[in-house]
């Protein structure tokens, strides 16, 4: 599990609760910031608004990506790299075939999939293409599972202020009685602070995280590409693992070492 995500859900709901609490009242205090008709205009609002820009088998998947955000990536680059050396370690002493015995124990389906068109015999080329137009649906799927977080961000505190505008009416209707105002207005004002939540607690956070978890897949997708197609060429280990460093950070690099281009 990705403890960022976790941490910094918890942390905002702390955060929500102490703000709440320091007044006079203390947790007595939590009881007026729950408001069912609110809850509903403006969580069911903003979900109406969601599904009406996406079809509808797709929700399913749009509401997954919390689970997503919350997954710790299985690779991370410099591993990815340690195991393109080991393979390309492998092929230079037993030859292209002998990955296709390799390939058995991996469980990257991206990384399986290049290795047997490589063992295949491929051209080159098609072997490119085939593995970047499998890169690019996969990040065109990515990209719309964070459009639907993105979406739903923008519409949340839309529809609390929706929510507010509603509550405000109803307050001006009752004018006469200035008794009921102030309860009114505070119904009204919690449907802005639901909306804020559902963007700036839920929404954003995890859209960004489905970001960053994407922009970390394609570098390791593009990483396999690139170090199997050197493979296939028969290029020395040693220069395929220097190639392969350019796509991390100079700190990764040097933790990476010496080891992975080893003969």
């Amino acid at each position: 599990m990705d403890l960022a995500s976790l941490i910094g859900m918890l942390l905002g709901v702390v955060m929500v609760v102490f703000g709440i609490v320091t007044g006079d009242g203390g947790f007595s205090l939590l009881k007026n910031f729950v408001d069912v008709p609110s809850i509903i205009i403006t969580i069911g609002g903003s979900m109406a608004g969601v599904i009406a820009c996406n079809k509808l088998p797709f929700m399913a998947t749009g509401f997954k990506g919390i689970a997503l955000s919350m997954k710790e990536p299985g690779y991370d680059p410099a591993t990815m790299i340690t195991n393109i050396i080991n393979l390309s370690n492998v092929a230079r002493k037993e030859g292209l075939l002998a990955l296709e015995e390799a390939a058995s124990d991996i469980e990257d389906t991206f990384l399986k999939k290049g290795i047997m068109l490589v063992v295949d015999g491929t051209d080159p080329e098609l072997v490119r293409g085939i593995l970047e137009t499998d890169l690019s649906c996969t990040e065109d799927r990515h990209k719309q599972v964070i459009g639907f977080w993105e979406k739903w961000a923008e519409l949340g505190p839309a529809w609390g202020m929706i929510g507010t505008l509603i509550g405000l009416v109803n307050m001006l209707k009752k004018l006469d009685d200035p008794s009921t105002i102030g309860p009114n207005m505070a119904v009204a004002l919690l449907t802005t602070l639901y909306g804020s939540l559902i963007a700036n607690w839920l929404c954003n956070p995890t859209a960004s995280k489905l970001k960053l978890n994407n922009a970390n897949e394609m570098i390791i997708k593009q990483i396999i590409v690139e170090g199997l197609l050197s493979i296939q060429a028969g290029e020395n280990p040693h220069v395929i693992e220097e190639k392969l460093k350019t796509f991390i950070t100079p700190k990764d690099r040097e933790v990476l070492g010496a080891g992975g281009g080893e003969e």
